[in-house]
């Protein structure tokens, strides 16, 4: 389907920023702001499926393949 372009480390950071992106969403019901934490979805599945659109349209590739 896709083809990673994501590498170890940068795979490792998205994963871990959206994963606390997505713990603050509940640590902090009171915040209005508080939906906003839920783009950390974006980096959460980038950084599993080792894949990004922004990469690809811009020809960069952080993997050794």
């Amino acid at each position: 389907m896709f083809k990673n372009n994501v590498g170890g480390i940068d795979r490792i950071v998205r994963i871990v920023v959206g994963l606390a992106l997505i713990l603050c969403f509940f640590l902090f019901p009171a915040a209005s702001y508080r939906w906003l934490f839920l783009i950390g979805i974006i980096p959460l599945v980038t950084g599993l499926l080792g894949t990004c659109a922004l990469y690809s349209i811009f020809g960069i590739k952080t993997c050794k393949r």
